[in-house]
Formats: C-alpha cells, sequence, structure tokens
C-alpha cells in the first residue's frame, strides 16, 4: 500500500466505516474535529458522520453550510481544543449548483498553520486516476497523499476492486497510534481476507495488469464496441431458445453503483429479453433463483442484462440459466411458490 501511494505507513480495518472511526478514536478522542457540513453523510445502514464522531470520543464540529463551506469557515472553528480537520468525500451522493468547497491542499496548508493533522476520507478507494473511464473529480489515494493529507482513509473493495476492507494510509506517526489502540483488535481483518486484499494491491503494482485482472476496472475498460459485438452475439443465441419471444441487444448507459459516481453515467450495451409465456417479473425471479444466480433489472416489460457486467467466459453458463428458466414449469408455479416475493424483491 505505501508503493502504491507514497504514504510513509498503513494499516487495515474491517471496512471504512471501523476506520474512520479508529481514526478519530485514536488521535481525536475529546478533542474537536472540524468538517463542513456538506460532508456529514450517511454511509448506508444508518451509518453517518456525526454519529461515527460520537462513538470514536471526538467532538463534532460543524462549520459552512451544505452547499458552501470556505476556508474562513475552518479558521474561525479552529481553537484550543480541536484534534483534527476532517474532509469527507460525498461518494455517494452530489450537491451541485451553487456549491463552494475547500480544496485538499488548502486544507492541509491550514493544518500545518496550526500544527494540526489533515485527514482525508476519500470513500470509495480509487488507486488510479477514473478519468480514462470518464469519470470525474473522483479522488485518487496516492494524489491525496502527494497534496499533504496525514491520513487517507478508503475503502478495499468499491473503486480499489478487492474485498472489503478499510485502508488508513498516511504518517507514520500517526499510523502507530492507531495501530496501539486496543480498538484494532477488534476491527482487524482475517487471515483469508488480508490473503485477499494483498493478492489485489500486488496487482496493482502493474497498473495495466490491474486494468486486465481488477474485475471492476475490467468491466470499467471495456469498450463500447466490443460491449456491443458481445451483446448483439449474445441476443442473437438467447432468440434461439424455445420460450424465449424477442432478445434483443440495444445501447443503454449504466451506473457504477456500491456507493460510488452516484451521478455519473456510462454507455453500454445491454440485451432485452421476453419471454412469451412468463411475465418479466417471473423470468427475473427465476433468474434470481437459479444456479448460477443471475440478477437483470426490469423495463417496460422486459428483463434487461447489462453486458458489461457479464464477463465473456459467463456467457455459456448465463445462456443455459435463460434455457433452465423459460422451460421450467408456468407462472402459476412461480406465483404459489412465492408468494409476493417476486412484487417486493423487484421493488
Amino acid at each position: 500500500m505505501c508503493r502504491l501511494t507514497g504514504a510513509e505507513s498503513a494499516t487495515a480495518v474491517n471496512n471504512n466505516a471501523a476506520a474512520t472511526v479508529i481514526v478519530l478514536r485514536a488521535i481525536c478522542h475529546g478533542k474537536e474535529v472540524v468538517i463542513s457540513r456538506g460532508q456529514l453523510i450517511e454511509i448506508g445502514g444508518s451509518f453517518r458522520i456525526p454519529e461515527i464522531m460520537a462513538v470514536s470520543g471526538a467532538v463534532l464540529r460543524e462549520v459552512g453550510t451544505t452547499n458552501i463551506t470556505r476556508l474562513a469557515d475552518y479558521e474561525r472553528a479552529v481553537g484550543p481544543n480541536t484534534g483534527a480537520l476532517l474532509r469527507v468525500h460525498t461518494s455517494n451522493y452530489r450537491v451541485s449548483g451553487f456549491t463552494k468547497s475547500v480544496s485538499l491542499p488548502d486544507l492541509v496548508a491550514l493544518g500545518r498553520k496550526h500544527n494540526l493533522p489533515v485527514m482525508d476520507d476519500i470513500g470509495s478507494g480509487a488507486l488510479l486516476d477514473f478519468g480514462r473511464f470518464g469519470f470525474r473529480d473522483e479522488p485518487v489515494a496516492r494524489a491525496s497523499i502527494a497534496d499533504g493529507a496525514d491520513l487517507v482513509l478508503f475503502s478495499g473493495d468499491k473503486l480499489l476492486g478487492g474485498p472489503q476492507a478499510g485502508i488508513i494510509a498516511g504518517k507514520k506517526d500517526l499510523v502507530a497510534r492507531v495501530e496501539k489502540d486496543p480498538l484494532l483488535r477488534a476491527f482487524r481483518l482475517d487471515k483469508m481476507t488480508l490473503a485477499s486484499l494483498e493478492t489485489t494491491l500486488r496487482i496493482y503494482l502493474d497498473e495495466e495488469r490491474a486494468l486486465r485482472e481488477v474485475p471492476v476496472l475490467k468491466m470499467l475498460a471495456a469498450p463500447l464496441k466490443e460491449l456491443r459485438l458481445r451483446a448483439e452475439a449474445l441476443a442473437a443465441r438467447l432468440r434461439d431458445l424455445p420460450g424465449v419471444q424477442a432478445a434483443t441487444a440495444v445501447e443503454d448507459v449504466a451506473f457504477v453503483g456500491g456507493g460510488s459516481l452516484p451521478d455519473q453515467a456510462m454507455k453500454t450495451c445491454v440485451v432485452e429479453i421476453e419471454a412469451g409465456t412468463l411475465s418479466d417479473a417471473a423470468l427475473a425471479y427465476r433468474l434470481r433463483a437459479g444456479t448460477p444466480a443471475v440478477l437483470g433489472r426490469l423495463r417496460d416489460g422486459k428483463l434487461v442484462l447489462d453486458v458489461r457486467t457479464v464477463f465473456a467466459e459467463q456467457e455459456d453458463s448465463l445462456v443455459e440459466a435463460v434455457r433452465l428458466a423459460v422451460a421450467a414449469g408456468d407462472v402459476a408455479d412461480d406465483a404459489a411458490v412465492t408468494g409476493g416475493q417476486m412484487d417486493e424483491m423487484d421493488d
């Protein structure tokens, strides 16, 4: 991780929420942490920055407003009991329009002026520039370290593409304080997750290899022309299956999801499927319940499968899964077995 980010030291815990809790506890317990109101995010599962701050023992000091926070707001908040300045990337939502935020270099300069550590929670865990995929403003761990952040926190899954983990990288003395905290033992990774994380990070040492082998990067890097050819070929195979009324390849848009890049779409190709005697919901349920499980989405009475999320080596299994789904029983059987499950799951 140090080689990949340029950090002096690094450690890992079981997710990024845990990383935030233990860093605030180890570095800022009983002290104020200054953060913009526009960055008081909810991570998911009702884990919110104010609650995380309270659990850690740090004291939340909000500055600015939801849409506008200036450097002067941070400066006015600094006092004798200030423990750190915290920036949190809004990885799962965006505030647009009349907005203003403070850049990390400016925040670092303020931290140096007052001898305060600056922590940068970049959330999704990008280890390379996602601008190559057409995405904007996604912070990269190495860039945060280069800009002077004392600690950078991010996920091991999401955009990094490894196992669920929380990475803490930065200054050696601060990482050492985190590692000495008694709570670290409760948050530590198990050996299998560590092995998986190490394997993923070693792949990143060769960026071109990472683009070929890390699944999330491989999906994002797939060119539209290739996806179109694969979608057309897959649609032709599906149309040949008994019980499939129509299968059509069309261009569409996709979103990364998983708490990352919430408002930026990318072009993709999908296959829209209609089964003669099955509703779209019944077909979707059968595919979810099959082996292997196949998850599509429903639109205008059709089941939609995004080829960007299907690897070429999975296509034979996908075709077989659809064949079994359209061949099994009739829709009345699904209704009897699942009750209201189809409607609930599709919602």
